[in-house]
């Protein structure tokens, strides 16, 4: 059996980080040696009854076992950093994560306490040539027995000191590691300290994080080392027993030691390389920068050109109107041969776009003439709606399935509907062959008619019954052939209009599919989104609307394949019922644009568009290339955060806008604004000129750098940690959510709406 019991739980709940975080877990007993005795006593009343005969007695001894020497590789859930990482981690504190949620407090060591249960445990983090046996810093030990690990006859080695270990436990083989005294004495938690640096993680959803280590759901142990990776190399971190070394945590080892025997659990290696620093808060700071002076300079437009005149002509103000706007000047040719240019804008508008009354998208055609836009006073076209129509039939074409799919369709509705214009003059066979809006083609239901009630017999008896006289057979009724026009027009007929739509429902389905996606801008080449890379520069945001017309014409293209004849055009009329056309539901509204090495670093990070309260919905995000990304949103935000991805679960500190070295305080307090795990935003610890740098941390070896926490004491950090949340000390868990780096964030707010025109 076990208990669960902690002295202070705390939760942590951010938008995508929802984990528990727990003291320490106690099982119901520890690892050891237990004698169990069972007696019996005759009693009578409240009075024991004396007995000639002895009653049973047993006595029973039994062993709980735990991992002392080896640990099973299955036990290791995750480190961080990862094994063979390359990357800045001077502000990180390695920690593992074990499966084995009890381990770390399955063996009681000599200075553990009821109320604050010390780990037996500790992660322990070593620079490059400090370990005699891994010079390079490769996380290498030393295969010994444990015979040779506790190091009873040396006197320059100390090894713990255990009792109780029989000689097939003696004989048995570990993992070891000799530290230098002068290392072990510097970089060793003291006893107290030991209790805030394992903790118990508790996860309710499994996460995919985007940095840091991959939480899954369950209940798991971490132990946090105590000390930074500052200076550039490599480090081996390993996990450490301190067993046996009660009488030497506290700085004090015996004279003659040289070295300090400690068994390693598991061990893993990483490089710190403070040159690849990837400056994130400078990086997002940048991006919104150009919008805290003027919303309008993260409009996505082109830049206005540096040699704009001051006061330019009718023509110059004209094309800088039409950058502004969002176009730019492409080559063009027109039907007429010669060569001239054309202002283009793809779906990506700085400003409202206006509606086109005079681009009619609600009928088929087949070739983009109608789409072109012509200025008369400076006789220029403006090609984005033609342009959009015919990417929209090429992206459809593109797609053999679709353009078989919906040749198919088109050759099916007007065969019906040439077969329902043929019979359109006779009353009689066309209220029997129009096919009904169920879904039955075209002249099946007169069979059916024709074979109810076994018509086979009915035609027998017909046969055989006696002529009529001949004055009796009603005679050739001459029809009137229709004209043209009035055969086109009979298809207007209810009946007719709803057999047409059936044929056309048949097949509309996977068209109404891709062209749902298309509404999502999805095949569309990036370069027809935004024409000229001048309109993104590297390391910008921009914003932008979506204009609904550019995305009729987009479809109209895609809808208008197969389209050959009058009467393909009149049927469309089905098919784009079938498949919900001219419905701009769906479409998106607005987005944005990131150019930036964030794109790559971060491919998970948040970023939320909200307007007012509501958290608008994401149509589309996606990186379209390695350091660009596009969302898209269903109306427009008044506000966008940025922000990093925050399920990233490691431990260390951060940096303020000043770059002091500090903690970014998170709420301890249930029930407060924000909740309880959040950032606090803009609180610090330390305040002032200090840093957790300059604070708390050890004195240096000697011609070293300091870089191991300092946590127990007046001078510690912890006292003073707590203080800051108005608190008298602070439990594992609290400081493990103190020690979750903070997410970075930016908010943008774009400002009031802009309208604007063509």
């Amino acid at each position: 059996m076990a208990t669960r019991p902690f002295t202070a739980g705390t939760r942590a709940s951010q938008e995508l980080l929802d984990v528990t975080f727990i003291d320490h877990m106690s099982p119901a007993a520890t690892a050891g040696k237990y004698t169990i005795e069972v007696e019996h006593t005759l009693m009578e009343g409240t009075i024991p009854v004396d007995s000639s005969d002895p009653l049973p007695h047993a006595t029973e001894e039994f062993e709980i076992r735990a991992p002392q020497f080896m640990l099973d590789g299955a036990t290791v859930q995750a480190v961080y950093p990862a094994r063979g990482a390359d990357g800045d981690f001077g502000l990180v504190l390695p920690h593992i994560t074990l499966t084995r949620a009890y381990l770390p407090w399955e063996r009681e060591p000599k200075w553990s306490r009821a109320e604050r249960r010390a780990p037996w445990l500790a992660l322990m983090l070593f620079r490059a040539g400090e370990l005699p046996d891994d010079p390079e810093g490769l996380a290498l030990t030393t295969e010994r027995t444990v015979e040779e690990l506790l190091a009873e006859d040396d006197e320059t080695v100390l090894g713990p000191v255990l009792t109780g270990l029989d000689e097939p436990a003696r004989a048995g083989n570990c993992r070891t590691i000799d530290v230098p005294a002068p290392v072990f004495t510097a970089v060793a938690p003291h006893k107290q300290e030991l209790y805030y640096l394992a903790h118990v993680r508790d996860v309710d959803e499994p996460k995919l994080m985007a940095d840091g280590e991959i939480l899954i759901k369950g209940t798991f142990s971490v132990v946090t080392a105590n000390r930074f990776p500052r200076g550039a190399g490599d480090y081996a971190v390993h996990l450490v027993s301190l067993e046996g070394f009660d009488k030497h945590l506290d700085g004090e080892l015996p004279p003659r030691v040289e070295h300090v025997r400690l068994v390693s659990l598991w061990s893993w290696s990483f490089r710190n390389d403070p040159a690849a620093a990837f400056d994130a808060p400078g990086i997002l700071a940048n991006l919104v920068a150009p919008g805290n002076t003027d919303a309008e300079n993260l409009a996505l437009r082109m830049p206005r050109p540096a040699n704009a005149p001051g006061s330019p002509s009718a023509a110059e103000a004209y094309a800088l109107e039409r950058l502004r706007l969002g176009y730019v000047p492409v080559p063009h040719r027109p039907i007429t041969g010669e060569h001239t240019y054309a202002w283009y804008r793809g779906p990506f508008t700085p400003l409202t776009a206006q509606e086109i009354p005079a681009l009619d998208t609600s009928s088929a055609h087949t070739t983009a003439d109608f789409a072109l836009v012509y200025d008369r006073t400076y006789g220029v076209f403006d090609v984005s709606y033609a342009a959009a129509w015919t990417l929209g039939r090429t992206v459809a074409l593109a797609d053999p399935s679709y353009g078989k799919e919906v040749t198919r369709a088109r050759r099916e509705l007007a065969n019906t509907a040439v077969r329902m214009m043929a019979v359109a003059n006779d009353p009689v066979r066309s209220a029997v062959d129009v096919s009904s809006a169920d879904g039955t083609r075209f002249g099946l239901s007169a069979l059916a008619r024709l074979a109810a009630n076994r018509g086979g017999r009915t035609l027998t008896d017909a046969l055989g019954a006696p002529q009529l006289p001949q004055e009796a057979v009603p005679g050739p009724v001459p029809l009137a052939r229709l004209s043209r026009a009035d055969a086109r027009a009979s298809l207007d007929d209810d009946s007719r209009a709803a057999a047409l739509l059936s044929v056309a429902s048949h097949r509309a389905g996977a068209l109404a599919d891709r062209l749902t996606e298309l509404r999502t801008l999805r095949s569309v080449p990036f370069s027809s989104l935004m024409p000229d890379f001048r309109m993104l520069p590297e390391e910008s945001l921009r914003l932008f609307r979506v204009d609904p017309v550019w995305l009729d014409a987009l479809l109209a293209g895609a809808r208008d394949v197969a389209v050959h004849t009058s009467l393909d055009q009149r049927c469309d009329r089905s098919l784009r019922t079938a498949t919900r056309s001219g419905d701009r539901s769906g479409y998106p509204v607005a987005g944005l644009l990131m150019r930036s090495d964030l794109v790559s670093a971060w491919p998970d990070m948040i970023v939320v568009a909200k307007k007012g309260t509501r958290e608008l919905t994401e149509i589309r995000r996606e990186p379209v290339a390695s350091d660009i990304l596009l969302c898209l949103y269903d109306d427009v935000p008044d506000h966008v955060l940025i922000r990093e991805p925050s399920e990233g679960i490691h431990f260390g500190i951060d940096t303020d806008s000043a770059g002091r070295e500090v903690i970014g305080l998170r709420q301890l307090r249930a029930g407060q604004d924000p909740p309880l795990g959040a950032t606090l935003p803009g609180e610090y610890f330390p305040t002032g000129s200090d840093t957790v740098f300059s604070a708390y941390l050890r004195p240096p070896q000697e011609g070293g750098i300091a870089d191991v926490l300092r946590l127990e004491g007046d001078d510690g950090l912890i006292k003073p940690l707590a203080q800051a949340h108005s608190l008298s000390d602070l439990h594992p868990a609290q400081l493990a959510v103190q020690l979750v780096n903070a997410p970075l964030e930016q908010l943008l707010m774009p400002g009031s709406t802009r309208e604007g025109g063509r």
